[in-house]
Parts: structure tokens; C-alpha cells; sequence
């Protein structure tokens, strides 16, 4: 089965320094095939026979052995990714495709924590939880927002990690 392993925080600001050629050597040893990686942010696409969450763990500990940090890593399958696309609820209306991005999370947000997110935070942004993602559109980039990676997961108890519209699409086009 098709996995994608987005990364959080890896390769930013001069942090967290990981070569995609080192991560990806690290899933070929978790005995995934077929391994790819897309750009610097932490992008893995790769198959295994094997629990994906299993993988998950090991190439964390791998991470932090080889590098000396932990990081956050959020799954999908190549279907769950499919429907997050389906799904959005910014489209069509929103035509310029730069501000929009999605926040996967780690894990399903309760109910009452998302009826607690302040949908006025950061006006104009949007953002709408369908499932495990949060859709944004943020017309002032995302450098500009307070819908923050921070935010979201104190609010939700969870981990997420943000890709913009362009990567969410180029991973699935990938994983064809």
C-alpha cells in the first residue's frame, strides 16, 4: 500500500537539517520500497507490507539517533489523500490556488475542541475541519496568518503539519 509521511518542521529557518537523500535511506532500511522524496520540507512517499505506523516509529527513532531531534510525522494513504482533495471545501470558489493549504493532523479533533476554534482569529483567513484536516484559505499567506500550526494543535490536543494546494496535488500525482 501507498503511503505518504509528511514531516513536521524539518528543514526550516536552518533547523532541523535532515538530507531527503539520508530520510530516504532511512525507510529503504524500515524495508519500504519504492521510496520517493519531494522537496526539502519532509515529503516520503513509499510502500510496505508492514503497519505504517510502525515504519513511523522506527524512522523517528532513526532521526533522532542519527540527528539529535525528534519530529513529528503525520501518515495517509494514497486514498485518504484522494478524498482530502475531493473534499475541499474552498473549491471551486477560491481560483488562486497559492492561498490555499491544509493542515493534517496526527489524530481525529473532538467535537467540542473544534466547536472551541475561533473561526474570526485571523481575519480574512478561513479554515473549515473535515475529518483529520484542516482546510485553509488565507488570502495574506501563510506567513501572515495567527491559524498557526501552534495554534491548531493546542486547541485540538493533536500534531498537525501544513502543505500548500500545489504539494498536496504534486504528492498524488506522485503516488499514481
Amino acid at each position: 500500500m501507498k503511503h505518504v509521511a509528511l514531516l513536521r518542521g524539518i528543514n526550516v529557518g536552518g533547523k532541523n537539517i535532515l538530507p531527503m537523500k539520508d530520510l530516504a535511506r532511512m525507510f529503504g532500511e524500515a524495508k519500504c520500497s519504492n521510496v520517493l522524496t519531494y522537496i526539502q520540507s519532509g515529503n516520503v512517499i513509499f510502500e510496505t507490507p508492514a503497519g505504517a505506523p510502525k515504519i513511523a516509529e522506527l524512522v523517528q527513532a532513526k532521526i533522532e539517533k542519527q540527528f539529535g531531534f525528534r519530529v513529528p510525522m503525520v501518515l495517509r494513504t494514497h486514498e485518504q489523500l484522494l478524498k482530502t482533495i475531493r473534499d475541499n471545501p474552498f473549491l471551486p470558489a477560491v481560483s488562486d490556488h497559492r492561498w490555499l493549504h491544509i493542515y493534517f493532523l496526527a489524530d481525529p479533533p473532538k467535537a467540542g475542541s473544534i466547536a472551541g476554534l475561533d473561526a474570526a482569529r485571523s481575519a480574512p483567513d478561513a479554515f473549515q475541519v473535515l475529518g483529520q484536516e484542516i482546510y485553509l484559505h488565507v488570502p495574506n499567506g501563510m506567513a501572515r496568518t495567527k491559524l498557526t500550526n501552534a495554534y491548531f494543535d493546542s486547541k485540538l490536543s493533536t500534531t498537525c503539519t501544513a502543505r500548500n494546494w500545489a504539494t498536496v496535488l504534486k504528492l498524488s500525482a506522485m503516488m499514481k
